[in-house]
């Protein structure tokens, strides 16, 4: 069984596509998985009722030769952030405890047109508003390196059950490092795409409002051509979300390394990392120096206003943002874990005007300064995953990756290393706009060369 949990996607699609093995199987090999480690994770929220169902009709559909896509019957699992047809969509909220949507939201109709079959939905923060995967429905989840450690969030859920062998692929998003940080606290691969690659209809963070910007929809896998794989699938406009912009997405096995411009940081003057943490991205940087890239150690100026611009955006209407959201969701005040939303106080025009004008100063000022660059390596957090509910004081140590949140650039995760304590540490490739095959390939590299994920000791 190990050879099909562990398996990536894209080995389990070829392999099923050439009915090497059957779909039944790998999906009857995951729930398996899913029985044995969920107790302690509290990873997977919900499973769907049909996926053996499902699993038949796609081998039933080869054998009649028919494909139905890149991921033909390829499992799969998704936050719970997502609306899933006829099966429970929560999104952490407890007005929406029992609520079954009836139309697939647009990155999870994607994946299933792909071919992909949905095993089941997991653990979120509520509405993804936290780094802390835990909500008032289903509680926290664990770290599959260390059941005492946070997953990270918002899709903590979704990092901890594909690194522990549970599914190969989830979708997650990102509005202040939501995949990225659980890419790096469960040691798998993840990318923040370009904002306005991929659209959000039918999320929890719908599209639209003040800080639209923010938020992206990324796969999470243990292999990065997985997590390139499903961008490909889910990336464009849908004719629903306003935002998405119709641009090619390139290939990252075209991208040449050699002669890379590559700007590289340890600390981003806000919170120093450990020892480790930065070992790891000049380990990466030596290798990338090794593969004929340029590299130049520089930071990004204006860093250490992350934070504050990101909290700006999203408390800019105080509680009206929170009273919408809890509406949509028939979610009582008191109901709510987001107390932080709850004392968020309004800006006043002109303060607005400013938090804009600081917005776009700040983005402005970075594109110019990465025209020199192609690359920007840099830590994902200052540490590695932090003890479970241990986040409070922990903030700044998350501002690593809110930067790329509000540039909008894209940003990919890889492990490539492992922390004192034996937990995963993973290193950040941001590229320009519209350019995610520069970070994938980088993180491809970085894989090749140290590994990237590895199987918890769980036996």
């Amino acid at each position: 069984m190990t050879d099909l949990i562990f398996a990536s996607a894209t080995e389990l699609a070829r392999r099923i596509r050439e009915q090497e093995v059957s779909s039944a199987e790998v999906v009857e090999a995951c729930l398996s998985r899913i029985a044995a480690v969920n107790p302690a994770l509290n990873a997977v929220v919900t499973l769907a009722d049909d996926a053996r169902d499902q699993a038949s009709n796609a081998d039933a559909a080869l054998r009649q030769g028919k494909l139905w896509g890149p991921l033909h019957g390829v499992p799969m699992t998704i936050k719970d952030s997502f609306d899933t047809a006829g099966v429970r969509s929560t999104w952490g909220t407890v007005g929406r405890r029992d609520f079954v949507p009836e139309i697939d939201a647009t990155a999870v109709a994607r994946m299933k047109a792909a071919g992909a079959i949905l095993l089941g939905k997991t653990n979120t923060s509520e509405f993804t508003m936290s780094f802390y995967t835990n909500n008032r429905i289903f509680g926290a989840t664990r770290n599959p390196y260390d059941t005492e450690r946070m997953s990270g969030g918002s899709s903590g859920g979704a990092a901890s059950i594909v690194a522990a062998g549970g599914s190969p692929i989830d979708l997650g998003t990102d509005t202040g490092g939501s995949v990225r940080l659980p890419a790096h606290f469960c040691g798998i691969a993840g990318i923040r795409p370009t904002s306005g690659r991929v659209p959000r209809t039918g999320h929890a963070v719908p599209f639209g409002g003040l800080a639209d910007l923010l938020t992206q929809v990324g796969p999470l896998a243990r292999r990065v051509d997985d997590v390139a794989l499903a961008l490909s699938v889910i990336s464009g406009p849908d004719g629903v979300d306003p935002y998405i912009t119709p641009m090619p997405l390139g290939d990252y096995r075209q991208v040449a390394l050699s002669g890379l411009r590559v700007a590289y940081f340890t600390d981003n003057g806000v919170a120093p990392p450990t020892a480790e943490t930065a070992a790891c991205v000049e380990r990466v940087v030596g290798a990338l120096a090794g593969a004929g890239c340029r590299v130049e150690e520089a930071r990004l100026p204006g860093m250490e206003q992350s934070f504050d611009l990101l909290r700006g955006l999203l408390g800019a209407t105080g509680r009206a943002n929170l009273k919408r959201a809890l509406e949509r969701a028939g979610t009582l005040l008191d109901e709510t874990g987001m107390s932080f939303m709850a004392t968020a106080k309004a800006l006043g025009p002109m303060e607005l005007e400013n938090l804009f004008e600081q917005v776009d100063s700040f983005r402005s000022a970075a594109l110019a300064w990465f025209q020199p660059y192609d690359l920007l390596v840099a830590p994902v957090n200052a540490g590695p995953a932090v003890p479970v509910g241990e986040i409070e004081d922990r903030i700044a140590d998350f501002t690593y990756t809110m930067t790329h949140n509000l540039t909008g650039w894209p940003s990919a995760v890889v492990r490539v290393g492992t922390s004192p304590e034996g937990l995963p540490i993973g290193v950040q490739f941001t590229a320009h706009p519209w350019r995610e095959d520069v970070a994938l390939a980088a993180a491809s590299f970085a894989e090749e060369v140290f590994g990237g994920w590895q199987r918890p000791r769980d036996e």
